[in-house]
């Protein structure tokens, strides 16, 4: 494949060149004759960008969108009679594949490449995703979970348990399919259990994610039962690779996840349709935590990273109360090449040799042709219906069938 005369945004930096001749070939970049930097078009023009990864999604629920408007976090999605579960458990296998199936072919349509994704219903639940991402070729990252909770509430409220045997079993049968685990939060299991997993996850060199600090319910019932904040917890616990939320994180819980520069992915969509506070995101870009975009729950948002850039960039310039702050890459790197800091193997950004991971717009649009600013027109303006072609690995995910 070959593409003449268009725009790259090259490298970690996401730097605007004009590129003469873009060559991909075998699954990588083999050439890109690159030119000056080119921040500004006046008659349209092809931007070719990073494939994008949303850090933070719940596919399995896409077959429910909307379904829990009106409710609140814990009628909605709290375990085990919540909304999302009640209703999960109701699917049949083929009627939930084609919903996932439709949805990545949608991430796809919208310049997403991969996504990490925290799948529920156990085994079963991991496996129906893999089968969905073999389908589409989009890379789902999975966390599984416990099909049930292996402990009540009073093994939680004293928190001295271990996982028995069948939970371990059960563990190990997820992490043969998936590629790591996250529990919906550390209130779920104790802390003997979230250290067993923490080392049978080690073992099998797989991901560890946790949600944190969604609200201040999460903090404070950690605190009653352990005398530790679930961060804290999770930080001393479980080493979580990446940390979901941080929606009521304070002052120094922002300091813990700069001094581990742990991964952090932000949610803000998802936590504004459920009436959260909107995460501290302008605090959290001046630590050293990394941060990365996720669009959450599908049934309360469509998978759609462009619409979450737009609302995180806004809020941001909102909480820095200025025009300045943040610089638009900064916030296009939450989808792109801030993600080789959580998964290494990929890198998240354009250069020769790497991988053909990329998404092509159409500046030529009305909308977009005199651009004046090309990282901010993609945050703010580009559209799905923008997007020409998605490629992973050169592998088409998707592609305009009217170009």
């Amino acid at each position: 494949m070959e593409l003449k005369d268009c725009i790259v945004l090259v490298g970690v930096q996401l730097e605007p060149r004009h590129c003469r001749r873009l060559v991909i070939a075998e699954g990588v970049v083999q050439k890109m004759e690159l030119g000056e930097p080119v921040w500004a078009i006046a008659h349209g023009a092809l931007v070719v960008m990073p494939g994008m990864y949303n850090a933070h999604t719940h596919m399995g629920d896409a077959c429910l969108p909307d379904g829990a408007t009106g409710m609140t976090l814990e009628q909605g999605f709290f375990r085990p009679d919540g909304y999302k579960y009640r209703e999960l458990a109701q699917q049949t296998e083929d009627e939930h594949l084609s919903h996932i199936i439709a949805h990545l072919r949608y991430m796809a349509r919208t310049g997403t490449v991969g996504h990490v994704d925290f799948r529920e219903q156990g085994v079963y639940g991991s496996r129906l995703l893999r089968r969905a991402s073999e389908e589409t070729g989009v890379r789902s990252l999975i966390l599984g979970q416990f099909n049930e909770l292996p402990f009540d509430a009073a093994a939680l409220q004293a928190n001295q348990a271990p996982l028995e045997d069948e939970a371990i079993a059960e563990l190990e049968s997820i992490l043969a399919i998936a590629d790591g685990f996250s529990e919906s939060t550390m209130n779920d299991l104790t802390d003997p259990a979230w250290v067993q997993i923490r080392q049978i996850t080690e073992r099998h060199h797989k991901l560890r994610a946790i949600h944190c600090l969604e609200n201040d319910g999460y903090r404070e019932v950690s605190l009653a039962v352990t005398g530790k904040g679930d961060l804290e917890r999770a930080i001393v616990l479980y080493t979580p690779d990446l940390v979901i939320h941080a929606t009521v994180a304070n002052a120094n819980e922002i300091a813990l996840l700069s001094q581990h520069r742990i991964n952090v992915a932000l949610n803000p969509r998802a936590n504004s349709n459920l009436g959260l506070p909107l995460a501290p995101i302008t605090a959290l870009l001046d630590s050293d935590a990394n941060l990365l975009l996720g669009t959450d729950n599908g049934l309360l948002n469509s998978p759609n990273l462009f619409a979450e850039l737009d609302f995180t960039y806004k809020i941001a310039k909102s909480q820095y109360g200025d025009a300045v702050r943040p610089a638009p890459t900064d916030i296009l790197k939450m989808v792109t090449s801030n993600v080789r800091h959580l998964l290494p193997e990929t890198p998240g950004y354009l250069d020769v040799g790497l991988p053909a991971d990329l998404v092509v717009l159409d500046f030529h649009k009305p909308h977009l042709r005199a651009s004046r600013h090309l990282v901010a027109s993609i945050l703010t303006r580009v559209t799905p219906d923008d997007v020409l072609l998605t490629l992973r690995q050169g592998k088409p995910l998707y592609q305009n069938s009217d170009h």
